[in-house]
């Protein structure tokens, strides 16, 4: 499906051939968003240089190879004159010409939908070099808000982005990934199978033509499209300078909420979140938090009492055998460490499956050391 009027198309295609020049012109001081911001002409000249007038003859021809490329890489296409561009990416000033979507298009409405009716979003991002902790922090926030019905958005990199997708496809819902290079290359290549689950069940989206290789600054230009789409970002780990403390920035200047996950003050990986929450940022301890900041108290005690209405999350059916002993006996009733060890140097094998467990959202922990099945259904 490609709802993407001729001078979009060209746009986009102007930004592939112009991405070299946008980062030398990014590194030499100029304010990305600003350099987006401009027309084509002005684009041309600002960036092109003794080559715009070359370049500006090439131009016309772009949209028709555009459209082809995107048929070919299987990509939808909408352009923001499009009634299938989502709503939210409007608030940019510097917004996307076309977004291209792997993906069924229709899925891509149903999570990030137009008008009041739109369901809710939270984009979780942080640190590539993500702490196991951290990891484990960001798969349970976007298990949790996928299984109330928020849309988790990320930017499938490595470390927090990539822990927050997998998340949201364990609890059987479905998460938006936006990618840097075109939507049709898996990046990084070591997530192509999560990318390949995103588009069989969510939607992957890019701003740069089918087939592009990204550069550094399209990092930054995808963390406002990130910012844009969500109702909040959550940032679980980053460090003092970060991409992902850009995304928060674009955030705010969207009037979207930012949270933050608290961090030790010994750990680099906390700086960027403890200052975050200094300025005043969300305390996110848990998905509880998040489902606040994102749909507020009244509708995250709603989605609770759904849950607990479902039922316990079915167990898939090629769990582990010792794992599926063990959630049988937390369903029993036996609801501590002390209570399921069944003989002598067992704890530690207890301890690491219930953390498996309770990854898969099968199990969750109280207050007290307790574990209780999980409620509500996945799917």
């Amino acid at each position: 499906m490609i709802q993407a009027c001729d001078p979009c198309l060209r746009r986009t295609a102007l930004l592939g051939l112009l991405a070299g020049r946008i980062e030398i012109a990014r590194r030499g001081g100029g304010q990305l968003r600003d350099v987006l911001a401009l027309p084509d002409d002005e684009l041309l000249a600002a960036v092109a240089g003794n080559k715009a007038r070359g370049l500006a003859a090439t131009v016309p021809a772009l949209a028709a190879a555009q459209r082809d490329a995107a048929r070919r890489a299987g990509l939808a296409a909408f352009c923001r004159h499009s009634d299938r561009y989502p709503a939210r990416l409007r608030d940019d000033r510097a917004a996307p010409a076309v977004l291209f979507v792997a993906g069924r298009p229709e899925r891509l409405a149903e999570l990030v939908g137009e008008g009041e009716a739109r369901p809710p979003a939270a984009a979780v991002v942080g640190t590539r070099r993500a702490s196991p902790e951290g990891l484990e922090v960001a798969r349970l926030l976007g298990r949790g808000l996928s299984a109330a019905g928020v849309a988790v958005v990320s930017g499938m990199a490595l470390g927090i982005d990539g822990a927050a997708h997998d998340g949201a496809l364990e609890a059987g819902g479905a998460t938006v990934a936006v990618l840097a290079g075109g939507a049709d290359v898996p990046y990084p290549l070591r997530r192509r199978r999560t990318y390949e689950q995103i588009v069989s069940r969510g939607a992957v989206v890019a701003e740069m033509p089918p087939g592009f290789h990204a550069h550094p600054w399209c990092f930054l230009a995808r963390n406002r499209i990130i910012a844009a789409l969500a109702d909040a970002t959550i940032v679980v780990e980053a460090a003092a300078r970060s991409g992902s403390l850009v995304t928060t920035e674009l955030a705010l200047e969207l009037g979207r909420d930012v949270g933050a996950v608290p961090g030790s003050v010994l750990s680099w990986r906390a700086e960027g979140v403890n200052a975050l929450l200094r300025d005043g940022a969300a305390l996110i301890r848990d998905a509880r938090d998040a489902l606040d900041l994102v749909v507020g108290l009244d509708a995250a005690a709603r989605a609770a009492a759904e849950a607990r209405a479902a039922g316990p999350v079915p167990a898939p059916p090629d769990l582990d055998p010792e794992l599926a002993e063990l959630l049988e006996a937390v369903e029993a009733g036996r609801d501590d460490v002390e209570s399921l060890v069944g003989g002598p140097g067992a704890a530690a094998s207890v301890q690491a499956g219930l953390m498996e467990l309770e990854l898969m959202g099968l199990v969750r922990r109280l207050p007290g050391g307790r574990v209780v099945r999980a409620t509500g259904q996945a799917g």
